[in-house]
């Protein structure tokens, strides 16, 4: 109890923490730059999420409805990121053993996300150095290590060829998806397609026409038909002006697709079938031969969070269903391991909804108080570079180009869908210290120009300090 001369002080104290101090939930005052962009964008202030605090840990310096849930969109990636740094380890890697009963080969996919082409070629080169090019049986493909509903591709957007619609499968040759050359020969009139995955059975169109027109819509002009995937056609052109052009694709029958891309690459490599591929279990009682190892957890992440990629984010969420890899990997098993860590580092149950973790979803949700405050935890843990390296830098990086405010001093990740705008990470501010930075925008207007330039307002304004400072009474 202070004395009396101390009172008048005391109580003063007291109610200016009343007044001024954030307790859990409380919201702060806008800068002037985020109210001013907000209004360019014609965009009302509550389809605005924020919440800036110091990384270190403490209140936060700017809170805009900081305990309400919005749409993350590939924010998303940030929480799974963190869940699988914590859960897994650094040094986390998908295995993908292959063994014979001495007349059949089984190929066991375990999750692999990133068992591309040259990863696929590499451990089929050392399957066939044990066994000979010859094999006798049939290839077997065991995909059961997963235990998800199926869905279709196109379920989400209806763009069923879009490569971020493919669905997991935890046997994932090349994320089923094929990378298409256009190379144009305008003395002969035509562009010349390649592909990059070879897959038995399909044939691609060896030209097109070259014609005229612009090129902002190069890929709607070939007018795609995909009706037979193993016949491929293009009914339209391409402008002759376009130049050298890429299309990444998704396979139009992705359940043939390990199939197609497992046979055409075994025979490339000079190797011989005298039975055939398909699907089946590993039965007991087989020899390994070979186990093909992923890249590390810090490698994967890298590839995710830069180039924001939805296939791996969903086989990392996978990867923390309990019971991996005994037990098939579920949906449920998974969200629950997300949950539980989440709610201990502070977050109520009611700031996360959680679907697939790589925020290619209409369900899931985020309070931005709840990501900051992992934000913070993850600064103290030590795999806290490993995350940092995995995002973007601003201003310079793949979707962080768009921050120009922070260009070089921040670690952001982006995300962005319809009606969806947001971006979160460290930001390394004029005060020279660290914050951790949450922003979201929610509306139908949240993925113009003008609504990006309201994200990068508040990296801006928290670089700059520009954040209302309270700092009295505690964490919030």
């Amino acid at each position: 109890m202070p004395n009396v001369p101390d009172m008048p002080r005391f109580l003063c104290r007291l109610l200016t923490c009343a007044a001024f101090c954030l307790p859990a939930a409380a919201q702060t005052p806008l800068p002037e730059s985020v109210r001013a962009a907000l209004a360019r964008a014609q965009l009302p202030e509550d389809s605005l999420y924020a919440w800036v605090a110091p990384i270190e840990g403490g209140p936060a310096t700017l809170a805009h409805q900081p305990s309400a849930l919005a749409h993350p969109a590939s924010v998303m990636k940030l929480v799974t990121s963190m869940a699988a740094l914590e859960r897994l380890g650094p040094l986390f890697q998908w295995h993908t053993p292959v063994s014979t009963d001495g007349r059949h080969l089984y190929v066991q996919g375990r999750g692999d996300p990133r068992w591309v082409n040259e990863r696929l070629w590499g451990l089929l080169r050392q399957v066939m150095a044990v066994t000979g090019p010859v094999l006798a049986g049939d290839l077997v493909l065991d995909r059961s290590a997963y235990a998800i509903p199926a869905v279709e591709a196109g379920a989400f957007d209806g763009e069923p060829l879009k490569p971020y619609n493919v669905r997991p499968d935890a046997l994932m040759v090349n994320q089923k998806s094929v990378l298409l050359t256009f190379r144009p020969d305008p003395a002969r009139g035509v562009a010349r397609v390649g592909s990059d995955t070879p897959l038995a059975g399909v044939q691609w169109p060896a030209t097109v026409p070259l014609g005229e027109g612009a090129c902002e819509d190069w890929r709607a002009g070939l007018q795609l038909d995909a009706t037979d995937p193993t016949r491929p056609r293009f009914a339209g052109t391409l402008p002759a002006r376009c130049g050298d052009k890429v299309w990444p694709l998704a396979y139009a029958d992705p359940a043939s697709f390990n199939a197609r891309a497992i046979e055409a690459q075994w025979r490339a490599l000079g190797g011989r079938l005298q039975g055939r591929v398909r699907e089946g279990r590993v039965p007991g009682g087989t020899t390994l031969v070979v186990e093909g190892l992923s890249p590390t957890l810090p490698d994967v992440l890298r590839d995710m969070n830069k180039h924001s990629n939805n296939v791996i984010a969903q086989h990392l969420m996978l990867a923390l269903s309990p019971g991996q890899p005994a037990q098939p990997a579920n949906w449920e098993g998974a969200r629950a391991e997300v949950q539980a860590l989440v709610q201990s580092q502070g977050c109520r149950d009611d700031e996360l909804v959680i679907d697939n973790g790589s925020g290619l979803s209409r369900q899931e949700r985020i309070s931005p108080r709840c990501l900051g405050r992992l934000l913070q935890w993850a600064w103290t843990r030590p795999w806290m570079p490993e995350l940092l390296s995995s995002l973007p830098v601003a201003g310079i990086e793949t979707t962080a180009r768009r921050v120009p405010s922070v260009a070089g001093r921040a670690h952001l990740k982006t995300g962005s869908l319809a009606n969806v705008a947001a971006l979160a990470g460290v930001v390394h501010g004029e005060d020279g210290r660290r914050h951790a930075v949450v922003v979201m925008l929610n509306h139908p207007l949240a993925t113009g120009a003008e609504a990006r330039a309201v994200l990068d307002a508040v990296v801006g304004a928290t670089a700059g300090a520009e954040a209302v400072r309270t700092g009295c009474c505690g964490r919030d």
